[in-house]
């Protein structure tokens, strides 16, 4: 970095643990619509890729990118991949009334539908499905009910009826699809997204911690991968796509619809914990303040939506169309800044969080990050400050949800953005360190220039020694700040 840039990464923290993220559309794709979503409170830009084209997608990376060097902070770009997308053919009328009881029939040929038939293009629904099995239309709206299975087609009765339109979307949730989570589009809008620079990758119909697998050697160590939990068969395997993934999002748009709505709330609430006990940063999604894409105020429902998320620990919350084609994107940013940090200055808020927590692995690094916490706590300490390469040390220092402000210091600009996600953590990019005695000054100056530490102040530093190593946090000191850290030089 050159010198003049140096300063940008002083910025100050914010005062909310909880990130925001946020969907960038056409409501808010300019330069001065996006650092006003920033100064609200944007921590995160999530790129949609199932709408626009990659120039679309290179200019909004672009400006973010410039918002990035004027604001002072560090700003993770997340790609959110589309992938597959099943759907019904077309009616020869457009629509059709579909009546309970009465049968229903998908199958592989390409005439248009009636109201007894319609095309399903899609042989692996065929080939998973089975007698009994329920195929949901249209988000859930239409429910039908296998009877009989004849190779290319399948004769259902309608359980639940309505109108039925043109090219409405398919959902199977009691079958596992033999498909993979990557299409063509999406392997091509990997490489896009890689080579633009977006610090995550959000990963769509996870169904095996074998789709996620898939995805993380394609990244190869270029962006970190989230899976989304948007299925029935994911939350089966979920311990297994956790340890695989480096986070994950509660996507319960997908997940409402395959899942009974009245499981939703506690499958949201298992998928946190196992994603903290894990240390791995967990999103919640999808329809948190859907009522202001055209209200400039949300509705109380709403509110309390956000509000369980962050008393539950999530590391973000996240918004769509309320920040992408919404009338009202900056307030609904406003609208979940205020209602993270009220929650997160309740009594009850981190006690909340140390009650739900289970004890750390039985590994060095995850007991001095431990006791990092209870250290700071014990000597009143004003910040815990982390060096980390990898993001392993910073990740375990959030996963303990301590009291005290998280520093965060990395030479790695790719690292600090990809932390950006991560819960209570503040994350300066800052030139590296040789020596223990480096480490200690660097920590005591930069927590100074921070706002996080005066004359007579106590830091906790923990870090993994030889420095390099990743994942390697194996040493916890205690710093006194004294005067020399209110002089010296800045470039730091």
């Amino acid at each position: 970095m050159t010198s003049s840039s140096v300063s940008e990464y002083y910025a100050p923290r914010r005062d909310r643990k909880t990130r925001i993220v946020a969907t960038l559309g056409p409501a808010s794709s300019s330069y001065d619509r996006i650092k006003a979503l920033f100064e609200a409170g944007v921590d995160v830009f999530r790129l949609n890729m199932s709408h626009g084209d990659h120039k679309d997608k290179e200019a909004l990376v672009h400006t973010i990118r410039a918002v990035e060097r004027e604001v002072g902070r560090p700003i993770a770009i997340l790609a959110d991949l589309q992938g597959p997308k099943l759907r019904i053919g077309t009616f020869a009328d457009g629509k059709v009334d579909l009546v309970e009881g009465e049968i229903f029939t998908l199958d592989l040929t390409d005439k248009p539908g009636t109201n007894k038939r319609v095309s399903l293009p899609h042989k692996e629904i065929f080939d998973a499905i089975k007698i009994g099995t329920n195929i949901l239309l249209d988000d859930g709206k239409i429910c039908l009910e296998v009877q009989s299975l004849g190779g290319s087609k399948a004769d259902c009765r309608i359980i639940v009826g309505g109108t039925l339109s043109d090219r409405k979307g398919v959902n199977v949730p009691n079958a596992v699809l033999p498909l993979a989570a990557l299409t063509t589009k999406d392997r091509k809008d990997l490489t896009f997204a890689l080579k633009a620079g977006a610090d995550w990758i959000a990963l769509s119909f996870v169904q095996r911690s074998a789709d996620v697998a898939e995805a993380k050697k394609l990244v190869a160590g270029k962006a970190a991968v989230m899976a989304k939990i948007e299925k029935p068969a994911a939350v089966d395997a979920l311990d297994e796509i956790i340890e695989l993934s480096d986070g994950v999002m509660v996507a319960r748009g997908d997940l409402g619809v395959e899942e009974p709505v009245e499981k939703v709330p506690g499958i949201q609430k298992k998928i946190i914990r196992k994603a903290r006990y894990a240390g791995k940063p967990v999103v919640v999604a999808t329809q948190m303040l859907e009522s202001m894409i055209n209200s400039p105020v949300p509705t109380r429902a709403e509110v309390s939506d956000v509000a369980t998320a962050v008393m539950d620990g999530a590391d973000a919350v996240m918004l769509s169309a309320e920040s992408a084609v919404g009338d009202f994107p900056c307030e609904a940013v406003a609208v979940m800044d205020r209602v993270a940090k009220r929650v997160e200055h309740e009594p009850n808020y981190l006690q909340a969080a140390a009650d739900d927590y289970l004890n750390p692995n039985a590994r060095t690094e995850d007991a001095i990050t431990a006791a990092a916490k209870q250290v700071a706590s014990s000597v009143a300490a004003c910040a815990i400050v982390t060096f980390t390469s990898s993001g392993s040390t910073a990740l375990r220092a959030a996963r303990e949800r301590p009291q005290a402000p998280i520093l965060t210091l990395t030479p790695k600009l790719t690292i600090a953005r990809r932390l950006a996600i991560v819960w209570g953590l503040h994350t300066i990019k800052t030139k590296d360190v040789g020596s223990f005695e480096e480490m200690i000054g660097k920590s005591k100056r930069m927590a100074v220039r921070g706002g996080l530490a005066g004359i007579g102040d106590r830091i906790v530093v923990t870090a993994g020694v030889p420095f390099g190593t990743p994942g390697a946090t194996n040493v916890l000191h205690i710093a006194w700040i004294g005067n020399d850290e209110f002089s010296g030089s800045t470039a730091e």
